[in-house]
C-alpha cells in the first residue's frame, strides 16, 4: 500500500513538471509574429488595436471582435487616445522609456531641489553636502555634482574667504533642533571641522573641568559643557554675526565641537546669555587663571591696557569713550584686560568699568591675582600706560611689593625742568631690563586688536544680542585655547590667531563616527603634515562630552 502511494505521489509530480516544462518550451520556441498577433499586456493589446484600426483601415467592431472588446469598450479607448493626441499628451503612453543609469532614489528626489536652490546662491558642491547632511539628506558629493551637471551649472570661479563667509541660504532650508549626539555610527561632512584640533587642550589642561564646575547654566537638551563649547566653537570658527545665522547652525562638525549635532540658532546664544551673572564669569576666570598658573603660563609680569567695546543700540545708560579705532568719543563699554608678554594667555577680563572707576582697576586686578593664586605670589611687575591709573594708586602698588613699568605724565613744566639741566648735571643710566619688558606692552594691544577683530567683540547690537562681559569671557577663553595650540606649532607659535585659524584651521573633513573613536579625515593642506604629527600625540585621550570617545586624525584622499 505504501509502495502505491508513493508511485501515485511521484507520478502526479513528474505530470506537474511536464507540464510545466512543455509551457517553457512553447513560450521559447513561439514565433515572432505571435508576439504581435497575441499581445500580453493590455498596453500592448491597446497598441495593436489602434494600429490595426489606423493604418489597416479596419472598422471599430471589426478590430472589437478581433481582440475581445466590447464595440463600445473599444470606442471609448479610441475617444481617449485622440483627446491625448490632441494635448500632445503621448510620453509614456504605450512604451516606458529606458532610462540610462542607475534608478534615482526617493532621497535623491528630495534632496534635488534643495541642491538647486544651494547652487543658485553660489555655494560649492562641498558646502552644498555639509548643509544637506546637517539637515539629514544623506546623499553623496559626486551625486550632488551629477546633479548640478544635469541643471545645466558652470564650475564655480575662485572666491576669496570673504565672499564665501557672506553667502546666503534659501529662506525655506532651516536648521535641526541642536540636541546632544547619540554617538551611534554615522559618516557625514564638515566645512568647519578644522576646529576639532582644538579639542585636545580643553582635555589636556583641565578646562573641561573649569567648566564643568563653573555654575553656568545648562537644560535638560543642552548640557553646561555643550552650552558653553557651542560659543567656543562658534568663535573659533571666526563666524561673524552680522553674516548668515542660520548657515553656521547647519555644520554637523562645529556641532560635534560641543557633543551637539548642529550648534542652536542664534535666539539660543541671545537667551543663554542673559542667564549669565557677572559672578559667574568671575568664577570662571579665577578657575581659569588657577590653570595657566599651575601649568607654568603666566611669567611675573603682566601688561594691562583698556579697549573700548562700541555699542549701537539704545545708549541712554551708556558712558562715551575714545574709540581709537574709529578716532573718536562714541556711546561704548570700557573693558580691561592683562595679558601675559611671554605666552599671550590673557588672564583676566572685566567689562564693566566706569570712568569714576578707571584708576583703581589695577587694585581689581591685584586682588583677583591674589585671590586666585596657587602657591606663592608669582606677580612682580604690572606694565602700563601712564594714564591706566593715578599716584595715589601706584603708592598702593609700591606698599604691596608690586613693581609697576610706565610712563611718566609729561607736563609742559617737566620739559623745560629737564632742558634746564646743566649737562655736567646729567648720568646715563642703562634700564635696559625694564624698556624690554615695557616694549612687550604693545603686544598687548595687538591681542586687544584681536578680539576686536577675530572674536567680534564690538559687534554686540547684531541679530545675536550677548551680554558683553560674558561676551568677554568667551572671547578670552577661545583666545587662551588658540594660544595654546600654537605653543605646540613651534615655528608657528609667534602666530596671530587670525593667522593661525587661516593656515591650520580652516579645513572641512569627513568625519566617521564608530563605536569607539572618532575618525576626523581632513582635507589636504599645506599644513596638515604638522597637524597630524601634532594631533597623533593625542590619539589616547578620552573625551567626556563626546560620549568618552577617541579623536583620531587622518588625511583625506582628496585636496
Amino acid at each position: 500500500m505504501k509502495v502505491l502511494i508513493n508511485s501515485l505521489i511521484f507520478s502526479v509530480l513528474f505530470c506537474l513538471i511536464s507540464n510545466t516544462f512543455i509551457t517553457v518550451i512553447k513560450v521559447r520556441i513561439m514565433e515572432p509574429k505571435t508576439f504581435f498577433l497575441q499581445p500580453a499586456t493590455i498596453a500592448q493589446k491597446q497598441y495593436e488595436a489602434l494600429r490595426m484600426y489606423y493604418l489597416e483601415n479596419k472598422t471599430a467592431k471589426e478590430v472589437a471582435e478581433k481582440f475581445g472588446y466590447r464595440h463600445r469598450g473599444f470606442t471609448t479607448i479610441l475617444t481617449v487616445f485622440n483627446k491625448r493626441i490632441k494635448n500632445s499628451d503621448v510620453e509614456n503612453l504605450f512604451f516606458k522609456p529606458t532610462g540610462k543609469g542607475r534608478r534615482t532614489t526617493q532621497k535623491v528626489k528630495d534632496a534635488k531641489s534643495t541642491v538647486v536652490e544651494l547652487r543658485k546662491k553660489y555655494h560649492s558642491v562641498e558646502e552644498i553636502k555639509s548643509i544637506l547632511d546637517g539637515q539629514g539628506l544623506d546623499i553623496s558629493e559626486k551625486t550632488i555634482y551629477n546633479i548640478i551637471k544635469q541643471e545645466g551649472f558652470s564650475r564655480l570661479p575662485r572666491r576669496v574667504k570673504m565672499v564665501k563667509s557672506t553667502l546666503e541660504l534659501p529662506e525655506k532650508l532651516s536648521a535641526d533642533k541642536s540636541f546632544s549626539l547619540k554617538f551611534s555610527p554615522e559618516n557625514f561632512k564638515s566645512i568647519s571641522a578644522g576646529i576639532l584640533v582644538l579639542l585636545p587642550y580643553i582635555t589636556r589642561y583641565g578646562i573641561y573641568e573649569a567648566i564643568k564646575k563653573s555654575g553656568y547654566p545648562e537644560t535638560k537638551t543642552i548640557s553646561r559643557i555643550s552650552s558653553i563649547l557651542s560659543f567656543v566653537a562658534l568663535k573659533a570658527s571666526n563666524i561673524r554675526r552680522y553674516s548668515s545665522d542660520d548657515r553656521w547652525c547647519m555644520d554637523r562638525g562645529t556641532g560635534l565641537f560641543a557633543g551637539l549635532n548642529v550648534l542652536p540658532n542664534a535666539a539660543w546664544y541671545t537667551s543663554y546669555s542673559h542667564r549669565v551673572t557677572t559672578d559667574m564669569n568671575i568664577r570662571f576666570l579665577k578657575s581659569l587663571h588657577k590653570i595657566w598658573l599651575d601649568n607654568g603660563l603666566l611669567g611675573d609680569t603682566s601688561n594691562l591696557d583698556f579697549t573700548t567695546i562700541p555699542y549701537w543700540g539704545e545708549d541712554e545708560h551708556l558712558e562715551n569713550n575714545w574709540s581709537g579705532k574709529r578716532g573718536k568719543a562714541l556711546a561704548s563699554m570700557l573693558a580691561v584686560l592683562a595679558h601675559n608678554p611671554d605666552t599671550g594667555i590673557i588672564n583676566y577680563g572685566n567689562a564693566n568699568v566706569m570712568h569714576k572707576e578707571e584708576s583703581y582697576e589695577v587694585l581689581e586686578f591685584l586682588d583677583f591675582y591674589k585671590s586666585s593664586r596657587s602657591g606663592g605670589n608669582q606677580l612682580k611687575y604690572l606694565v602700563f600706560d601712564s594714564k591706566f591709573t593715578n599716584y595715589e594708586n601706584l603708592g598702593k602698588l609700591d606698599h604691596n611689593g608690586i613693581k609697576f613699568i610706565t610712563i611718566r605724565r609729561r607736563g609742559k613744566n617737566i620739559v623745560n625742568r629737564l632742558e634746564n639741566i646743566p649737562s655736567g648735571k646729567k648720568k646715563k643710566i642703562r634700564v635696559e631690563n625694564i624698556v624690554r619688558k615695557y616694549a612687550k606692552r604693545w603686544i598687548v594691544e595687538k591681542a586687544i586688536s584681536e578680539q576686536v577683530s577675530f572674536f567680534h567683540l564690538n559687534l554686540v547690537s547684531s541679530s545675536m544680542v550677548i551680554k558683553v562681559d560674558f561676551d568677554l569671557v568667551m572671547s578670552i577663553l577661545t583666545h587662551n585655547i588658540f594660544r595654546l595650540f600654537a605653543m605646540d606649532l613651534k615655528r608657528y607659535s609667534h602666530l596671530s590667531d587670525q593667522s593661525l585659524f587661516d593656515k591650520f584651521i580652516l579645513n572641512s573633513a569627513d568625519i566617521e563616527i564608530l563605536p569607539d573613536v572618532i575618525k576626523v579625515n581632513l582635507k589636504k593642506k599645506r599644513n596638515l603634515p604638522l597637524i597630524l604629527e601634532e594631533m597623533g600625540k593625542f590619539n589616547s585621550y578620552n573625551y567626556p562630552w563626546l560620549n568618552n570617545l577617541k579623536l583620531h586624525f587622518f588625511g583625506a584622499s582628496y585636496s
